[in-house]
């Protein structure tokens, strides 16, 4: 196998995205005070720092901070949109109202560098007098002004001007910030340093957590805080306030930090892999997957592997006991070739009558040289219906979370195999009534399945969403292809592309969803709330709680908010299995109040759980991720995953559509948009 193969192989990392952003935090501020009571404990201790820059008034006064922004998650740089930092109000996190909107006044910047090999690097200026909440924290029970509270945090700009609005974040950071919080128990803060400035040197600031382990409660240790800026290390004990000029603070990646199994040998790395995915997954009873049993399946193969591809395989074949289409391991290619680097040179469709038909036969390939064409009806593989060896195939890309998502990928997989292997194959070509039989030999080409993967047939060229007014129906036509573009970019071409349809009076919208991967569900459902004039719960979102033992619910349900404009005419949506995760939820948040109907082939890919906290790294680069969140209908009933989106309108596959002679689903949205229409 060459190397520009292995190179356009690798690219194929099928791990669908959730919906999770680049921003897993939310950020406030409030004029309300806390008021708690304690008794005062350890005095301020200064701390030796670098020199002040000329004209600052005191020595060791903070004017600079600066650091690195750590990352492991993969997902981390897909949207990176005018990033930046901000000297992030806390009043959010002393209210623990994580719904509360940053005040614009409190917003202080600072730029974030992308440098070549992919690292970040800050810088963040300190305002002589920031403008946060004053909260009176001293617990002397007098009513004082109180100190401004702030951490360090990273911020992408999506929606609106380049200060955060609601629709960007709110509530308080729980990734990549210079303070350390626990998922566990509400994103509390727990470690990492904040930033405090105090008008005078008569307020007061814990010096601990207090016997309740929670900070700016009543039982909080106080000890008075000088005027200025405070930095507060909240991992020593009591709490180290000190002055510094330039500070350097490295921002915490947080709960979505990649789990680090690589430098563990194989069996102690499945271990571990095993413990923690098994102990988290949310979908066991849903799925009934009997966790034991797998594990004395796989431990003893994993004990005796001696090399990476067999390490891979083991890990492999274990992902395809789990039938879920977010339950993913990275590409390997040269077990990829070993196993389907041979090819028959065409690709098959099954018709919604039974058939399975040629729908694509590569120049020169092996199936041109037997004499099959497009549009032939295959009958036997290999001395077996077709449709019976079908079922037998064993899907590269899985696992699969829907069985219509899974038969798509066994019928591409049907005529790929080893390179060299054989088929003997009864077809009957088109406008002929001879069956015939010819024997097939594969041959290693990669062409038919690029041609098979929606991603790798876009234009480089082409944007994230694509709009149109169809000239015969005059309705409009919006594409989107995924939700993990760069936001702010595809923000503004959404923005632009509905306002253009308001303005031209267009009445009625089909979204076209089908080649749409996911990404940002926060983003999805966002552009969805264009499309609503009030605020619709869509559902609530469980995760694994380490202190309980339980999973728990989120604070917030998943929403969608209404936007500054407002499209209200008919809506259809076209879905396909291509249609993955934040896709499915974008899909599903249409559906809502009876505002869209969804019209396909086949229900979307009904992969819904959530997995930026399941991602794992293991020994020889191999990595993996296990959902980790659970969606759930308000009434508890499991939400998209292991059904999909299910079309309102349901269009056959005939030989028309199989043969792209024309877009029967595309044809039969306009129609029902017409109809409602006229």
């Amino acid at each position: 196998m060459n190397n520009s193969n292995k190179v356009l192989l690798l690219l194929i990392i099928l791990l669908a995205t959730t919906a999770i952003t680049c921003q897993l935090s939310d950020n406030i501020t409030t004029d309300n005070k806390v008021t708690p009571t304690s008794t005062p404990s350890p005095t301020f201790t200064p701390l030796p720092s670098n020199p002040i820059q000329p004209g600052a008034e005191t020595q060791n006064e903070p004017v600079f901070i600066f650091g690195d922004i750590p990352y492991t998650s993969p997902f981390f740089l897909n949207s990176v949109s005018e990033p930046f930092v901000l000297l992030e109000d806390q009043a959010g996190f002393i209210l623990r109202d994580k719904e509360h909107i940053f005040t614009l006044e409190s917003q202080t910047m600072g730029p974030v560098e992308v440098h070549d090999d992919l690292s970040l690097t800050y810088g963040l200026a300190l305002p002589s007098v920031p403008q946060g909440t004053f909260f009176d924290v001293d617990n002397n029970g007098k009513d004082d002004q109180g100190v401004q509270v702030f951490a360090v945090a990273y911020w992408s700009n999506t929606w609106d001007g380049p200060f955060l609005e609601e629709r960007d974040g709110t509530g308080w950071s729980n990734a990549y910030t210079s303070t350390i919080t626990d998922p566990n128990n509400d994103d509390e803060i727990i470690g990492g340093t904040l930033i405090v400035w105090s008008p005078d040197d008569k307020q007061g600031f814990p010096s601990g957590f207090g016997n309740d382990g929670l900070l700016f409660t009543e039982d909080d240790p106080v000890v008075n805080i000088p005027a200025g800026y405070n930095l507060v290390d909240l991992d020593q004990t009591p709490f180290y306030i000190y002055k510094e000029s330039r500070p350097e603070i490295t921002l915490n990646e947080g709960e979505i930090a990649v789990n680090d199994y690589s430098d563990l040998n194989y069996a102690e790395a499945f271990k571990s892999l095993f413990d923690k995915a098994s102990r988290e997954y949310p979908f066991t009873e849903d799925k009934h997957i009997q966790w034991q049993e797998l594990y004395d399946k796989y431990a003893p193969q994993i004990e005796n592997v001696r090399n990476a591809d067999d390490f891979y395989r083991a890990l492999r074949d274990f992902t395809l006991e789990i039938p879920d289409g977010h339950v993913g391991i990275s590409f390997n290619a040269d077990v990829f070739y070993s196993e389907n680097g041979g090819s028959f040179g065409m690709l098959l469709s099954e018709l919604s009558d039974g058939k399975i038909i040629v729908n694509y036969i590569l120049p020169n390939g092996s199936a041109e040289k037997t004499g099959i064409q497009v549009g032939a009806e295959i009958i036997t593989w290999n001395g077996q219906p077709v449709s019976t060896a079908i079922d037998n195939v064993i899907p590269y890309f899985g696992p699969y979370s829907t069985e219509h998502a899974k038969r798509l990928d066994q019928l591409l997989f049907l005529t790929r195999v080893p390179p060299g292997s054989q088929a003997t194959v009864e077809f009957r070509n088109p406008g002929e009534s001879e069956i015939k039989q010819e024997k097939m030999k594969s041959e290693v080409e990669y062409d038919t399945l690029f041609l098979s993967i929606p991603s790798f047939n876009e234009d480089d060229l082409a944007l994230p969403i694509q709009g149109k007014v169809l000239d015969d129906s005059q309705l409009g036509y919006i594409r989107v292809v995924t939700f993990s573009d760069d936001y702010r970019f595809m923000a503004q071409l959404w923005e632009k592309y509905i306002q253009s349809m308001i303005d031209n009076e267009v009445p009625g919208l089909i979204l076209d969803l089908r080649t749409n991967s996911g990404g940002s569900g926060g983003l999805a459902y966002d552009f969805a709330g264009f499309f609503f004039d009030e605020e619709v719960p869509l559902y609530r979102s469980s995760y694994y709680n380490e202190d309980t033992g339980q999973f728990e619910y989120t604070d917030y349900p998943a929403r969608i908010k209404p936007a500054p404009i407002h499209y209200d005419g008919p809506i259809a949506v076209l879905v396909s299995p291509e249609c993955v995760s934040a896709c499915e939820g974008f899909a599903y948040a249409l559906t809502r109040n009876d505002r869209a109907i969804v019209v396909g082939h086949y229900p979307s890919a009904g992969a819904f759980g959530e997995v930026g906290r399941g991602q794992y790294d293991l020994p020889d680069e191999i990595n993996m991720q296990f959902p980790t969140g659970r969606p759930e209908t308000f009434d508890g009933e499991l939400l998209i995953e292991g059904v999909g989106v299910i079309p309102d309108i349901l269009v056959p596959v005939t030989i028309e559509s199989a043969l792209k002679q024309t877009d029967t689903v595309l044809d039969a949205a306009i129609n029902a948009l017409l109809d409602q229409i006229n």
